[in-house]
Formats: structure tokens, C-alpha cells, sequence
């Protein structure tokens, strides 16, 4: 009601509102121009000629390109650092969260293309990384990045992006670059942010034909951590104090890092519990020495296929243990190939916080953060397998179950939150498993 009068008292203050505001960038037809957009009333200069007319429209000269593997290209300004990033172009649909979304390990390879359009709005901070270095190759976003607005904000996002030498483009049509991936599946791609060089957009689509794509491209080699380590036992965050430390260690899980996110570690400590990570490719022998009560499999980026090529045989061979085994993401994927099914490459992938998810156990609908480009293949899943979750979306699967053991996983990310909290049970659901196993001598 209180939107509806301000509309109406604006509209009889000056019926040409729209018409004496023009804001930072927009690109029509690969070329830069000033041009209005609604929600930057706070950033606008105010200007005595109707933007509507193409003559008042003033080119800029752009400063970036990105290239797709046929041939398309979208000129804008470049952000954060500049050189050369090549990837597989994604797009994400969450409203917040974009600092975590570009530290998340998940995307290595990868170019994000926000499909929100005022990303960087909230700054950047030293809190909210995902990991301690950043795997994205690049980001796109549709408007220029305005002055943080944010009390926890430290640094401009197009600082931090260069401090991490990601490479971005600003001012795209993002919106036609959706329906682009949307209708054909997400595209190899380059961006380039150059020094006033000329442009060599036939090099720039030879450079993105030449990179392999994710398929069959293993990645958690190269995300991983390179040795074991102990988790800090940091909390997840309250506004009152931030991130704490929590000092009870009643249960020890082991997680397989493929790309671990951090917060997924901060929830084992809000349920106090101790996490030793190890790499990746660590044998299922050297994880039994280090005695957990229960084993997780984390998130991670590339082709499930190839990763599994060494990590099959390890999970098989915990699941045989009879301790109770979490996977989330390439975990997920991960222990359903252990199990015997299949994965493949999606088209478009599933990357945003708004995916409903139906537990097909209790028949409740949970809203869900994902990030992933492959599936599981449901009809390849063997018989003791369960489906205990669906996308709502394409009626994928998003979680499983082995019957009659402690084992489960979920396609999504519980600890994301945008729920806010509909899939922390999960959690829970392993602790409790754990505290059950606790007492009994499994190997």
C-alpha cells in the first residue's frame, strides 16, 4: 500500500519522471549506452532530455568482450582484473550471496553470468570466502557496480575481484546471454578485458574452441587440499558476534575434500563435532587410521566420471565399513557411482537459491540452494538404492538413500540456507547416525 502512494505521489509531482533520469550501462546491440534502470534512483544524474530517444543515448567505449564457441560476442566494460579467462558460461539466479557464490570451489572452470542485475551492491568482506582461494575464471554482470552500501563491508567487489584475478565484463545484455544457455546449454566462453588493444575476436573464439570443456575433466585434484588439516571449529555466523568458535568435540568426521565450502564445515562444528579434511585421492585405509564416527563427501567442481576413477574404490570401500557416510553435491554423485549408477552432463544445470526440492519421505517441499552442471542418471540406480528427494523443476533427482545402512546424500546444498534453514535437518540426520555408531566397533 505504502509503494502504491509513493508511485502515486511521484507520478503527480512530475508526470515525466522517467524521462530526466539516466543511469550507468546497458548494451544494445554489442555497444555500450547510458541508459535508465529503476532501481538506481540513489545513482542517477539528472539530465533535461528524454532517454527514450536513441540520439540522447551516449555511446562508451568498451573495455571487454566476451566470446562464445559460436562465434556470438557481447561488448561491455571490464571488471576487477584484467587479462584472459576461458570457462564454461553459467549463470546463477540468487538475489545475494554473490561473494560466496565466486569463492565457492565448485566453479572452477567456470564463468558466472549473474542473472540478478545489481551484484556487488553489499561490497565484500574477509568472512563470507567459501574457500582461501578463489576457482572462478570469471563473472559477468549486467549493471556497473555501485558504491557498497553494507556495515560489514571492507572492499569494493571490482577490488576484490582484481586482488583474486578474476576477470569480469559489465554493461552485457545478461537477460539474452540467459535465454542463450537456457535454449542451447551452457557454452564454452572467453572474456577479455584489454588495454586499448585492438580486438582479435577470431583469436578469442580459437582460444575457446581449444579449452576441452568439463566433461570428463577431473578438478578436485586441483582444488583439494594438498594434506590433511583440522577444521578451526568456527561456528556459523549470528549477526550478535559473528563467526565462534565452539570448543565441544563430541563426534569425529572425516570429510573428503573435492572442494569442500567452508560453511559446511562450520555446521559439524554447530553440532559439535571435530573434522579432520583430507585430500581428495586419500585411500580408504589412511582414513580408518584417523578413527572417525562418520564420513562426508563434499561439494566439488569438474565431471563426477572422472573423479571417480580413484575415488570409487575408497567410498566402497568405507561403505563396507558400515560407518555412517554424508555426501553433498559431488559427494552425492560421487557415492552414487560407488553404488553402481551413472551420471551425466545436464544442459543447462541447476545454479541459484530458489529450487524447490520435494522430500519424498516426509512430502514436504524445501527451498534449496544449488550449484551443479552434472546428474544422476536415475534410471541406471540400483534396487537398494532410494530416491528420497526430487527437483520440483525437471523432477531430477536430488537426494538418495542405501537401504538398510547409515549412507545418504542430497544434489543441493543444506548449509546455503535460503531455505532460510528448510535442510539443516540433514545435519542432524548424520549426527544422529553417528552418535548411534558410536559405541560400536565397525573396523
Amino acid at each position: 500500500m505504502s509503494l502504491f502512494i509513493l508511485i502515486t505521489i511521484l507520478i503527480q509531482i512530475k508526470k515525466n519522471y522517467l524521462d530526466d533520469f539516466v543511469s550507468i550501462s546497458y548494451v544494445a546491440q554489442n555497444h555500450v549506452y547510458k541508459f535508465f534502470t529503476l532501481t538506481h534512483e540513489l545513482y542517477l544524474k539528472q539530465i533535461g532530455q528524454n532517454i527514450n530517444s536513441k540520439k540522447n543515448l551516449k555511446k562508451i567505449d568498451s573495455t571487454a568482450i566476451l566470446v562464445l564457441q559460436n562465434g556470438k560476442f557481447f561488448k561491455g566494460l571490464g571488471l576487477g582484473y584484467r587479462g584472459i579467462a576461458t570457462g564454461e558460461v553459467c549463470f546463477n539466479t540468487s538475489f545475494t550471496g554473490y561473494q560466496e557464490i565466486i569463492s565457492d570451489p565448485s566453479y572452477a572452470d567456470q564463468i558466472i553470468n549473474f542473472t540478478f542485475p545489481h551484484v556487488g551492491n553489499v561490497g565484500t568482506n574477509k568472512e563470507d570466502h567459501e574457500s582461501d582461494r578463489i576457482w572462478t575464471k570469471g563473472v559477468i554482470i549486467n549493471t556497473e557496480i555501485t558504491n557498497p552500501s553494507n556495515y560489514r563491508s571492507l572492499k569494493h567487489l571490482d577490488q576484490w575481484l582484481k586482488k583474486h584475478k578474476i576477470v569480469g565484463i559489465t554493461g552485457i545484455d545478461t537477460r539474452s546471454l540467459t535465454n542463450l544457455i537456457r535454449d542451447r546449454g551452457a557454452p564454452k566462453g572467453t572474456i577479455s578485458f584489454f588495454n586499448k588493444k585492438k580486438l582479435n575476436i577470431k583469436r578469442l573464439i580459437k582460444i575457446t574452441n581449444k579449452w576441452s570443456g568439463l566433461k570428463n575433466l577431473d578438478l578436485a585434484k586441483q582444488v583439494t587440499t594438498k594434506k590433511n588439516y583440522l577444521w578451526q571449529d568456527y561456528r556459523t555466523w549470528k549477526k550478535e558476534n559473528g563467526y565462534v568458535k565452539n570448543k565441544k568435540r563430541i563426534l569425529h568426521v572425516v570429510a573428503i575434500d573435492y572442494g569442500i565450502k567452508k560453511n559446511i564445515l562450520r555446521y559439524f562444528s554447530d553440532f559439535n563435532c571435530k573434522v579432520t579434511i583430507v585430500p581428495c585421492d586419500t585411500d580408504a585405509k589412511d582414513i580408518l587410521k584417523l578413527g572417525p564416527n562418520g564420513i562426508f563427501l563434499s561439494n566439488g567442481p569438474g565431471d563426477p566420471a572422472a573423479t571417480g576413477k580413484y575415488a570409487i574404490p575408497t567410498i566402497q570401500e568405507l561403505i563396507k565399513k558400515e560407518l555412517p557416510l554424508f555426501g553433498i553435491c559431488l559427494g552425492h554423485q560421487m557415492l552414487a557411482l560407488a553404488l553402481g549408477a551413472k551420471t551425466e552432463k545436464m544442459k543447462l544445470g541447476h545454479r541459484g537459491a530458489n529450487h524447490p526440492v520435494k522430500n519424498l519421505i516426509e512430502g514436504n517441499v524445501e527451498i534449496t540452494s544449488q550449484n551443479h552442471g552434472f546428474e544422476v542418471v536415475k534410471k541406471s540406480l540400483p534396487k537398494n538404492i532410494r530416491i528420497t528427494h526430487q527437483s520440483l523443476f525437471d523432477n531430477s533427482i536430488e537426494g538418495i538413500e542405501l537401504i538398510n545402512k547409515p549412507v545418504f546424500s542430497v544434489q543441493y546444498h543444506p548449509e546455503s540456507n535460503p531455505g532460510p534453514q528448510d535442510s539443516v535437518y540433514l545435519f542432524d540426520k548424520f549426527i544422529k547416525s553417528m552418535k548411534k555408531n558410536a559405541k560400536k566397533k565397525r573396523y
